[in-house]
């Protein structure tokens, strides 16, 4: 079974590339069965700790292995992966119906869930880059599906250059991690006593740089709301839900190797220095509260979820950083399914709004397409972990670990919750409530069945996963930490949500104007702390240093001191040379007598 799940989407994107791609209705559906068919196949293969594998290449010292492993943390993300994925390959039969490149949007589909699914069930580090990089490709393809507008192929070649630097880090660590326990196979993996603690530091930070990359963590986050650019079936499934939460997963999944299964994961500080630990745990937070601010400023629906989708990551790179990757992959699995629902939902309305995207150019929608409208308000409040919601109970873990361990992560972290909740009012008020802005709006409608009914069945999980006879179901990873009714915790987390909910209402229900855009702040918010442009700044001075650099070395050094030197210096000799060829038979004569007597004198004395 596992191998069936790994294949069957290569299966589906070979045979829609090679005859399948200008019929798009039939490879539509082939994709679509694809996916539910490796659901199914996920949800009857049982756990093991044992993975299935080959050899695939043995030198001296590695052997590589092409192996998919079967545990709880596999088999629980893989069931995230299929889930959604399933969900969102249907949402885009609807969707993507007249799109003229529907057969290569769902080969591109297809070969995303191969790519996946061979980093989820991998079992060392070789196989899991391999996939990695996989990703990044099949992330390109769908986000530049609309090749032809200019802002998605910037956006594309965007992700996956960004992306490119992370992996650079991410590889020399896999390489730093093999040099120390000579190993790769998750399974093998263990630390040898006598290796130097900055070594162990150094290493779990560059393969953290993975994550800092296809995670979207502070400074390399720029990639993730250009990439809005692409469907929003692909924002939904790539950018909410599986390839951004990769970076996590591959955390957790390498602290579950080195700690050996016993999920006593506070002696990993034994072993790794603190400042890598408390590195991961700063970025994770700096990176959810700078994504937060943006996120109160912007007017573009997915745009708005983007930068929610940042912060999110942060909160889970946060626990990560603080020892509690299974605390970390427990709001993963939650966020997942209500930021899927959300996604899809602003597809909804998108599509029903003639592909409209600004926020501003909406308004009452609720009474226009109610269906959406409840299940997009479930996502909200689950986002914001509103009580007895899933993101309530793995929101709530987050601000426990980070009150007991850390004071200003966790001050950090209940601001990020009160902005939360704002922005996430701020667009739910502005889109549904209202009056109508444009004759888009006015003449929207609910969307059809194929659309809103994977928003009902994601709206499920968004209210019921985080419950612990849900969420320990599905995993025993996800045991349910128990929190204090008046805990500082979740008096901080109401205190956040109430405020948050009651400064949107103030300020943006039936609001056809933004109050607050005209001032200096909300400005810096809205053009994203011109972190764009101070990369595309640095880009450029940096490509003019380097040529002037390469210009003064070109034409100092190779043309006028090596190549010059040498012209000029084989003229000057020439020139000599030229004098002595006088055509005077008697220098001639001269110089030969002179040539005569040093060869003599070479000759007897020397």
């Amino acid at each position: 079974m596992p191998w069936l799940i790994l294949l069957l989407p290569l299966a589906s994107a070979a045979l829609i590339h090679l005859g399948l791609k200008r019929n798009g209705t039939l490879a539509a559906w082939l994709a679509t069965a694809s996916a539910l068919a490796t659901l199914v196949l996920t949800y009857l293969t049982p756990s093991s700790a044992d993975p299935v594998k080959f050899s695939w290449a043995t030198f001296e010292g590695l052997d590589i292995t092409i192996g998919l492993i079967r545990d709880e943390l596999a088999m629980n993300m893989m069931l995230i992966v299929t889930g959604v994925g399933t969900l969102v390959h249907l949402f885009s039969l609807g969707y993507m119906k007249d799109d003229e490149a529907k057969g290569r949007y769902f080969c591109g589909l297809s070969l995303f869930m191969f790519s996946m699914t061979g980093i989820v069930l991998a079992d060392n580090f070789i196989m899991m880059f391999i996939f990695w990089e996989l990703v990044g490709l099949s992330s390109y393809l769908l986000i530049g599906h609309w090749f032809t507008k200019e802002s998605a192929a910037d956006a594309a070649k965007k992700a996956f250059c960004v992306n490119r630097i992370g992996d650079w880090g991410f590889m020399v660590g896999i390489l730093m991690v093999w040099a120390m326990t000579g190993a790769l196979s998750f399974s093998q993996m263990a630390l040898p006593e006598g290796v130097p603690a900055i070594m162990l530091g150094v290493a779990l930070l560059c393969v953290f740089c993975g994550a800092v990359g296809k995670s979207a963590q502070a400074p390399l986050h720029v990639w993730l709301p250009d990439a809005m650019e692409g469907p929003t079936p692909v924002s939904a499934l790539i950018h909410a839900a599986t390839m951004v939460a990769a970076g996590v997963y591959m955390m957790a999944r390498f602290f579950f190797s080195i700690d050996g299964g016993e999920h006593a994961f506070s002696h990993l500080a034994e072993l790794f220095p603190a400042f890598s630990f408390q590195t991961i745990a700063w970025v994770g937070g700096v990176t959810s509260l700078l994504a937060a601010l943006m996120a109160t400023q912007q007017n573009d629906i997915k745009k708005v979820l983007a930068y929610s989708t940042l912060s999110q990551l942060g909160y889970m790179v946060l626990a990560v950083g603080l020892l509690k990757p299974d605390v970390a992959m427990f709001h993963l699995y939650t966020h997942a399914w209500f930021k899927a629902l959300l996604f899809l939902g602003s597809g909804a309305v998108i599509y029903a709004c003639h592909h409209e995207q600004d926020i501003w150019k909406m308004g009452g929608l609720f009474k226009k397409m109610p269906i959406t409208a409840i299940t997009f308000a479930l996502g909200t409040l689950a986002l914001a972990g509103f009580p007895l919601t899933a993101g309530f109970f793995s929101k709530e873990q987050i601000l426990d670990v980070a009150f007991k361990q850390d004071k200003a992560l966790f001050a950090l972290v209940v601001v990020v919750a009160f902005l939360t909740t704002f922005y996430m009012g701020r667009l739910f008020f502005i889109t549904f409530f209202g009056k109508p802005r444009t004759d888009h709006a006015e003449k929207a409608k609910e969307v059809g069945p194929l659309m809103w009914l994977p928003l009902a069945l994601l709206a499920i999980p968004s209210i019921l996963a985080g419950y612990p006879f849900v969420a320990e179901a599905i995993s025993p990873l996800y045991h349910h930490h128990p929190f204090k009714l008046f805990s500082a915790a979740f008096l901080a987390s109401i205190l956040a949500f109430a405020g948050g909910i009651a400064l949107a209402f103030v300020l943006y229900f039936n609001k056809d104007e933004d109050a607050l855009a005209n001032q200096p702040v909300a400005k810096l918010f809205a053009n994203k702390f011109y972190v764009d442009e101070f990369y595309a700044w640095f880009v450029k001075w940096f490509i003019n240093f380097k040529a002037s650099i390469i210009a003064f070395l070109d034409d100092f050094i190779i043309g006028g001191l090596l190549v010059g030197g040498f012209s000029r210096i084989t003229a000057t000799l020439g020139a000599l040379f030229n004098r002595a060829q006088s055509g005077s038979l008697q220098t001639y004569s001269y110089l030969m007598a002179v040539g005569i007597v040093a060869v003599i004198f070479i000759t007897v004395f020397m």
